[in-house]
Parts: C-alpha cells; structure tokens; sequence
C-alpha cells in the first residue's frame, strides 16, 4: 500500500512539474508578474510584426477600444502586464497553460477612460469571432487568457476559453485586429519582449513617446 501511494504521489508531482513551465521573455528570461513586456507579434509574409495597440474597432459606439497591430513594424506598441486569474499567492512568474489577466499599462490615455485596461473578449458579440476590447474585468471569465507554447524560440500564442487570439483586416486602414478564432491560419504567434528603463520613461512622457513610437493608435 505505502508503495503504491509513493508511486502514486510521484507521478502526480512529475505532472504537476510539467504543467509548471514558465513562459520565456525574447531573452529567454522568466516572464514575471506585474512587470512590464511588449507583446511583439513574430513577423511572417503576411504579418508586419508591428506591436500591439488600443484602437476603436467601429465608429459609433466608439468604446470599448479593440486591440490593433501599429501598421509600422518598428513600433512596439504600448506595454502590458500580466497577472494571474486569479491572484496565486507566492507565484511570482507566468506559467504556460494558467489562466492569466493582461492590462495594458500607459498612464496616456486619452478616451474610453470609463473602462478598463484589462484585455477581455467580447462577450456582447454574436460573431463567432468575437473582438479581443478592453475594459474587461479582473474575476470576469471573458478576462482569462492563457499563454501557450509554439513552435520557435520563446515563440507563444494567446488563448481564451473559446478559441485561439488570431488577427484579420480590421476597420481602419485595414490595421490587423485581434479576435478570438478557431481558425489555425488566422493565429496570432507573439514573443514577449522585456519593457527596458528608456522604454518606460517613454509611457511617461509624450516627447519619449513620439521618439519611441509607443502610440496608442495605429494609424502613423
């Protein structure tokens, strides 16, 4: 009985391990929670690779925002965080396949300041490719995201409870949007890259952030 139960326990703990991988940042480097990354999309021949951005995905009603790709691919877009969903005491670094929250993290924020900055998925939509929108909520299961593995070097993709984080041609100038897809040809493939000291400074200040190109709309 008693080697039974250590066998037992021992596989439990092996699967526990293996569910247990941290997620990489571009340097190979531990992606921590509450700190600050540039979710930077892997450039293809049909992906610019520019970053990640608030913008309104219909004229009227304006917000919630969606998320869009800059049409530049030097711009990193705007930084995010992660944070698990919800809160584990103790875990100070993301894990592949665990419900996560992502909130963008810019003090410049000029319009739809009534919601959040909290990813989330659609859920007023009726299309079965609903818009990733900010103003999601911390608890809410529309908020929860989960970071898996791809192929490639610290390469990933965002996943939701319904689908995979994919992007098509959205409203404004054609500017990739992101939705939630079952369609593998639409996946949205990202690697994490570390905000540096300059970098922050830049959210900060609107000069660092013409210089830099953090802007938060995708139309430059």
């Amino acid at each position: 009985m008693k080697t039974s139960f250590l066998v037992t326990f021992l596989l439990a703990a092996a699967v526990c391990t293996h569910a247990l991988e941290e997620v990489k940042d571009s340097n190979g480097n531990p992606v921590r929670v509450g700190a600050q990354y540039f979710i930077q999309p892997v450039k293809t021949e049909s992906n610019n690779g520019g970053g990640l951005v608030p913008a309104a995905t219909n004229i009227l009603p304006f917000c919630p925002l969606g998320i869009t790709q800059t049409l530049l691919p030097y711009q990193p877009g705007l930084p995010v965080s992660f944070g698990y969903h919800p809160n584990i005491l103790g875990r100070d670094t993301i894990d592949t396949s665990a419900d996560i929250n992502i909130e963008f993290r810019s003090p410049i924020w000029p319009v739809c300041t009534e919601f959040s900055k909290l990813w989330a998925v659609d859920s007023s939509s009726a299309s079965k490719e609903p818009a990733v929108i900010i103003g999601g909520e911390p608890k809410s299961p529309n908020s929860a995201f989960k970071i898996e593995k791809a192929a490639g070097a610290h390469t990933y993709k965002l996943t939701t409870s319904s689908g995979t984080v994919g992007t098509t041609p959205g409203a404004w100038l054609s500017a990739p949007q992101l939705l939630v897809t079952n369609d593998v040809a639409k996946t949205l493939f990202v690697k994490f890259v570390k905000v540096d000291n300059d970098a922050t400074t830049a959210t900060t200040s609107t000069s660092r952030v013409e210089k830099l190109g953090l802007r938060m709309f995708p139309f430059y």
